[in-house]
């Protein structure tokens, strides 16, 4: 036994393992004494944790009797005592490492011993979970355990108010899913009072299945949009010329990568169909874009594979969970392509004004762990990325599961009736079926084929997931078959009814590999829980994705030679870990691909913090009228030391350069002249003119109070710094995707994108600088002017079940009554409105 641990742990992780071991021995041993307490001592527990914590104790020093007061809690409340390797689970979780738990080993259970541990603490701790019903049953069966001990519970679903979220993140414990928290962290950096934000400092968070949350949605980020004004007409221009091209004659597909090429043949027909010069020219770059999108939404995106069209819109699938993702949306004018190519209104493309992937928002957590049944494949990724160690618990039973070799057939077509056969041959044997599908359309096909049988079945995919726990709770009764994509259902257990041991537990069938290995074994491991029988099989045919992306040519030419039939497998574990090998190659390239992503969106990542951290301060502060001064101080020494190189004598200075530009950003014209700055040197010349912008700040002040001035103040940076990160951020995902072409002139696309970005990032500092001066300076707050703290833009997440936020754009020196071309501007510049804000 201590041999297989090792092979299957390394010599890390049993050191690790073995530690664990002995701290949930000392909680087994607190069993006896804990069980003497009646409920009002078990209760009081937690009052003297919390006094133990403020006297000094940590977290480490409490664990063993706050596990066992858990255990004992759970006992009385849930009527179910944690296993001893549940104990260990839980120790795992709390030193913020990942515990790799088969399905039906209690992992729901598990979570509650660390989290309560934590939630001690007082700083709040959260449990995410891959679903709003999963956070929400959580929540309801183990709130009973935390409000029996005194600790309060909040659930963060999609949809709720303020308050109510505010109400969520202030409990103790808070059940929710991934991005319901990771758009509350963009919400609460886009607000205008700090009274609105809802989250407290990420403190400590569990990970319910955490392989499907930090690997298989690391890559997509989180955005919170607006309508971008733009013309659709080219979208329908472009779907047009798509439908006239020929696979191979005017374009090309690689399937490996997912992209497509238009070939000479294609170019030539794009310049006629568009009646243009060349393709590739600087003014004909949109029609390039669009051809292009058009193109990959004919060739490479299917419907009911990619994509479902639902109420004449389309929603995308999930490649990995098969679920419907309504309300996201692909970016860079792809999901418009579809709408062209389905028929369907085209939509207005959308702008980001917030945005951050899964793995940086999870990485600000001050600790963070995961539990999940599939974890080691991926444990370089965790240890590489998330600074987590994957620790592999072992099972309170042995499993006992049938793993059988993979079935491979020469089409598609004879697989698939292969597996019709044995589902047909397990329904008269009474023994439950489980089919697992990589596609929705393959779920379909095969439930047309038993229809045709007259076989009985359940359907669960991405258009019917409403019932999803239903039907995987009676997956395992006598007789029922389910067909599912392959990760529907994760989080419920499906538990065998009467007599289904007897015929050898739940038979699952996996109709295709995925491209990772650890989306097969969840398939797999929804059979054999604790203890029981159970069967698994793929059957595989050389038609399939994956065996197509990786060779199965050779293969096929050696079933022809031997003249096997289509529906004639070959059963060899050769040819299984061939499969194996070529699912880890990919597995491969998926993690370079994530690891390359996480090393651009870091040089986001630095910026956004900057960006939050300085409207946080604005939030925060009483008073920002050093900043301003600030402000001023570089802004007039930036624009001084331009103008009056080192280089250069004194009278080669363009000071007129100067006078034009401090008069027109900072008072009204002919308030400054060559004359004031002729015999200074830059010094002090920037001292003349700081002390002279001061000098108008202060009597500014004095004429609208220093109360409304602050506020004035606030307003301006928010509006500035809000509406330059918004096009900054669109300006670095253009930079992002030419980045790759400097790859062909030798140079390093990831170190020119870092040194770029730095570079937009600092002119985009120095344009909010600017905007700020120029408005204080300039702008006048009429006297009946109300000043109010507005958004800047109209946002949406782009997520499934997230509220749209709406607001209005106002400009701080807008009258209400109309004004003349050349009335004096209402900013109070001097200059007639056609001149200034009336251009």
């Amino acid at each position: 036994m201590l041999g297989l641990l090792k092979k299957v742990l390394g010599d890390t992780g049993l050191k690790k393992l073995n530690k664990i071991e002995k701290i949930a021995h000392q909680i087994d041993a607190l069993a006896d004494d804990t069980k003497k307490l009646s409920d009002d001592e078990l209760k009081q527990k937690t009052e003297e944790f919390k006094g133990r914590l403020e006297a000094g104790e940590t977290l480490d020093d409490i664990l063993v009797e706050a596990f066992a007061v858990v255990r004992e809690a759970s006992t009385r409340v849930l009527g179910m005592t944690p296993f001893f390797v549940q104990l260990i689970g839980g120790i795992a979780l709390h030193k913020g490492n990942i515990a790799e738990m088969k399905t039906g080993e209690g992992k729901t259970l598990v979570a509650t011993m660390p989290l309560y541990l934590n939630a001690l603490a007082g700083q709040g701790v959260h449990l995410i979970t891959v679903n709003d019903y999963l956070a929400s049953t959580h929540a309801e069966q183990m709130g009973a355990l935390f409000n029996f001990l005194g600790l309060s519970v909040g659930l963060n679903v999609p949809g709720m108010n303020e308050e109510e979220k505010r109400a969520a993140y202030a409990a103790d414990i808070t059940y929710g899913t991934n991005s319901e928290f990771g758009f509350d962290y963009l919400r609460d950096n886009m607000v205008l009072y700090k009274e609105e934000m809802v989250q407290r400092p990420l403190n400590f968070a569990i990970i319910d299945e955490v392989d499907s949350i930090l690997i298989d949605e690391a890559r997509t980020p989180l955005i919170i949009s607006g309508n971008a004004e733009k013309s659709t007409m080219l979208y329908t221009q472009a779907n047009q010329f798509a439908r006239l091209l020929t696979e191979k004659e005017d374009y090309t597909v690689d399937l490996k990568t997912k992209s497509v090429q238009l070939t000479e043949e294609g170019m030539t027909k794009a310049e006629n169909f568009f009646k243009i010069d060349n393709l590739y020219d600087y003014g004909n770059v949109q029609i390039n874009h669009h051809v292009h999108q058009a193109l990959k939404a004919h060739a490479i995106m299917h419907l009911d594979t990619d994509y479902v069209v639902k109420d004449g819109e389309i929603v995308i699938v999930d490649q990995f969970t098969g679920r419907l993702m309504s309300g996201r949306r692909y970016s860079e004018g792809l999901h418009q392509a579809i709408e062209a190519k389905e028929g369907l209104q085209i939509q207005r493309e959308s702008k980001t004004l917030a945005t951050i992937t899964l793995q940086n928002y999870f990485r600000m957590y001050h600790k963070l762990a995961g539990m999940t049944g599939t974890a080691k494949t991926e444990e370089e990724e965790f240890q590489s990325i998330y600074n987590m160690d994957v620790i592999v618990i072992p099972t309170n039973r042995p499993v006992v599961r049938d793993d059988r070799p993979d079935l491979i057939y020469k089409t598609m077509d004879g697989k698939f009736k292969a597996v019709v056969e044995e589902i047909v041959q397990a329904y008269h044997r009474g023994q439950p079926v489980l089919v697992g599908t990589v596609a929705v359309e393959t779920s379909e096909l095969i439930s047309k084929m038993l229809k045709r049988k007259g076989i009985p079945h359940n359907v669960l995919n991405a258009k019917n997931h409403a019932r999803e726990a239903e039907i995987v709770e009676n997956a395992g009764q006598v007789g029922a078959v389910t067909i599912a994509t392959n990760m529907a259902g994760r989080g419920t257990d499906i538990k065998l009814g009467e007599g289904v041991k007897e015929l050898g537990g739940l038979f699952i069938i996996g109709t295709e590999r995925h491209e990772s290995r650890r989306i097969d074994n969840q398939l797999r491991g929804r059979a054999g829980r604790q203890g029981d029988p159970g069967v698994s099989r793929f059957y595989l045919s050389l038609e399939d994705e994956l065996m197509r992306r990786f060779g199965s040519e050779r293969m096929a030419g050696m079933m022809e030679k031997l003249g096997m039939a289509d529906d004639q497998p070959i059963e060899s574990k050769l040819v299984s870990r061939s499969v194996e090998a070529a699912q880890k190659r990919v597995e491969g390239n998926n993690f370079d691909a994530r690891k390359q992503l996480l090393q651009f969106d870091d040089v986001m990542r630095q910026q956004r913090e900057i960006i939050y951290k300085q409207r946080a301060e604005v939030l925060e502060s009483e008073n920002i009228r050093p900043d301003i001064e600030a402000m001023i101080h570089r802004i007039i020494e930036a624009h001084v030391n331009a103008h009056t190189p080192n280089n250069q004598v004194p009278e080669e200075w363009d000071l007129q350069a100067i006078v034009d530009y401090i008069n027109a950003q900072l008072f009204d014209e002919g308030t400054v002249s060559i004359e004031d700055l002729q015999g200074k040197d830059p010094e002090e010349m920037v001292e003349f003119l700081e002390a002279k912008a001061i000098e108008s700040y202060d009597e500014k002040e004095e004429r609208f109070t220093p109360e409304r001035m602050r506020e004035f103040e606030r307003v301006i940076m928010l509006r500035a710094v809000d509406t330059k990160w918004m096009d900054h951020i669109d300006a670095m995902e253009q930079l992002r995707e030419g980045i790759h072409l400097r790859a062909y002139g030798q140079i390093d696309p990831f170190q020119e994108y870092n040194f770029e970005g730095f570079k937009m990032f600092e002119e985009m500092v120095a344009s909010i600088e600017e905007e700020v001066v120029n408005y204080l300076m300039r702008a006048e707050i009429e006297e009946e002017q109300h000043i109010e703290r507005e958004k800047v833009a109209e946002g949406q997440a782009v997520d499934p079940n997230a509220d749209p936020e709406t607001s209005k754009k106002v400009l701080p020196f807008v009258k209400k009554n109309k004004i003349g071309r050349n009335d004096p501007c209402p900013c109070g510049s001097g200059k007639k409105y056609k001149n200034c804000h009336g251009k």
